[in-house]
């Protein structure tokens, strides 16, 4: 399979797949949502299950009239009824991803969350892979977490690895390298996360993760760019060709996410991994086309 360097490839992939994936799409009252069920329907890259509310009914009804057929609507009368009932579908094997529309997401992820019904299998680790397009870099880039782990430890740091690999490989992604992120490229133990970086170096090298470049700590810059890596005197073999950068904490990843999107042009899309389906779970502040190709990432690695 060839790499996938572009949300087109993407997309041309899934359309020329044959397999329409089955989307629970949980209170899609908002114009974002309605654009991407429009969307896909009429790309037919997905069918689609909505659990909306009864005062949005009628928008529903609308948007099954697109490919009759292809939407199943189920009347709910509330937000978090709307989310177990999301939840509930996926446990019946009804949908192979779930997917927020106009609901807070607190209430979704208290039902991802539950324990007794939720889909986060007992042991496992919930993180946020974001992948970017931008005008100023040659193929996408994914980057983890930027929503949902503060502070990564050691386990989550390997976690976040595993997820991030995997998916790069269902992209066609096979030797991914994997860049470690830190503002300098010196190990200080007054920093803990560069010492996890050297462990999880060290995985890598015994095969933890398969077939990987994976290296750190260095910094975005270098990881990105190769004329800094010379510019620095830095030897790595990620030398500006980094597919995947892991950052230290939650503030960096989200901070990167946000520049990205209003300096870097870029456009982001985002899942959660470690669940039995992957979510999405989109900001308010995303865009209809960042939704878009969340689900289509989604539909491809599901």
């Amino acid at each position: 399979m060839e790499s996938i360097r572009s949300y087109k490839q993407l997309v041309d992939v899934l359309k020329t797949a044959n397999e329409r994936k089955r989307v629970v799409l949980v209170c899609p009252s908002d114009e974002h949502s309605q654009y991407v069920v429009e969307r896909c329907l009429k790309e037919e890259l997905a069918d689609f299950i909505l659990v909306v509310e009864t005062k949005f009914l009628e928008r529903a009804e609308n948007m099954c009239r697109i490919a009759p057929g292809h939407v199943e609507i189920i009347e709910v009368e509330s937000p978090e009824e709307a989310s177990a009932k999301g939840v509930s579908l996926i446990h019946e094997g009804k949908g192979d991803v779930l997917m927020k529309g106009l609901v807070s997401t607190d209430v979704i992820l208290r039902a991802v969350l539950n324990k007794e019904y939720g889909l986060l299998p007992k042991g496992r680790v919930m993180s946020h892979l974001t992948v970017a397009e931008t005008p100023f870099y040659h193929k996408l880039l994914f980057f983890s977490d930027v929503a949902v782990i503060p502070h990564p430890t050691l386990d989550q740091f390997d976690a976040m690895v595993r997820y991030d690999v995997e998916i790069c490989r269902k992209l066609g992604i096979m030797k991914p390298r994997v860049a470690l992120i830190h503002f300098t490229e010196k190990v200080n133990p007054k920093f803990q996360h560069t010492l996890d970086y050297e462990e999880l170096k060290k995985r890598a090298a015994e095969g933890a993760y398969g077939d990987v470049i994976l290296d750190g700590p260095m910094d975005v810059k270098s990881a990105c760019d190769l004329e800094s890596c010379k510019d620095k005197g830095i030897d790595t073999p990620i030398a500006g060709q980094a597919d995947v950068v892991i950052f230290p904490n939650i503030e960096s990843g989200n901070t990167f996410y946000k520049t990205m999107s209003l300096f870097g042009k870029s456009v982001n899309a985002g899942i959660l991994c470690g669940t039995t389906v992957p979510v999405i779970i989109t900001s308010r502040a995303d865009t209809g086309l960042s939704k878009y190709y969340s689900l289509a990432l989604a539909c491809k690695v599901s």
